[in-house]
């Protein structure tokens, strides 16, 4: 029986098999990412510089114009409901996602503000 003699593997071929098995980015994947980079920064300075600047209302009246934070949106579907109110109404009231309306809810009920009556039911303490 005769040995079969095996093809020779180059080390730059080894290491091109191992960077594209890993996925391991190239200098050339890097430049174009930068390039990418710059790109969009031009585009938001062209955007930005539309000479406007916007500044934060200040005084009485002009606080009562500005919108809710969203935990106190959350919080205010919540407290007219003295025997609580569900997950399910405060997110169609409110309209905010699930992940986003949870991450609220456990932080209001963090504060103690609010106080969990039973499994998806919250009423404002």
């Amino acid at each position: 029986m005769a040995k079969r003699k095996s093809k020779a593997v180059s080390f730059d071929a080894m290491v091109k098999f191992f960077m594209q098995t890993y996925q391991v980015p190239t200098r050339r994947d890097v430049d174009k990412l930068i390039e990418r980079l710059d790109h969009l920064e031009k585009m938001i300075k062209t955007a930005g510089s539309s000479g406007r600047t916007r500044r934060p209302p200040t005084g009485q009246a002009s606080r009562a114009k500005v919108a809710l934070s969203a935990s106190e949106a959350v919080f205010e579907v919540i407290k007219p409901y003295k025997e609580g109110v569900g997950f399910g109404e405060i997110q169609e009231k409110t309209g905010f996602g699930e992940k986003k309306l949870r991450n609220i809810i456990f932080r209001l009920n963090k504060m103690d503000k609010i106080k969990r009556v039973s499994r998806g039911v919250y009423v404002a303490i």
